[in-house]
């Protein structure tokens, strides 16, 4: 099992910044990427940013630009440095990795976008 902890939600007003962390911890041996997601409301999950092991960084049409991923596959920590924030960011905000084809996701960090 992998437990996958986020922390740093909260409000900002638009044009705002706002960053969040995500760490991992228990049976960890093999993580290739970690990601956020975020779903907002009435509307479907999606890709926020990815980081994989070799660096690789992609981000979701939404955000690029404005959003920046980084962190230690290795030492099972990511990032993620919002900036430029728009109403449209409000959501939870999930953690997520795979491992040996399990998928886990963190408990979710509310973040609300509003002047």
């Amino acid at each position: 099992q992998v437990q996958l902890v986020e922390s740093g939600g909260g409000s900002a007003q638009p044009g705002g910044s706002l960053r969040l962390s995500c760490a991992a911890s228990g049976n960890i041996f093999r993580l290739y990427a970690m990601s956020w997601y975020r779903q907002g409301p009435g509307k479907k999950r999606e890709l926020v940013a990815r980081i994989t092991i070799d660096g690789s960084r992609k981000y979701g049409d939404a955000v690029t630009g404005r959003f920046t991923i980084s962190g230690d596959i290795v030492k099972s920590t990511v990032f993620l440095e919002m900036t430029s924030l728009k109403s449209d960011d409000t959501a939870v905000y999930y953690c997520n990795t795979i491992q040996a084809g399990v998928e886990y996701w963190g408990q979710g960090t509310q973040v609300t976008v509003s002047s």
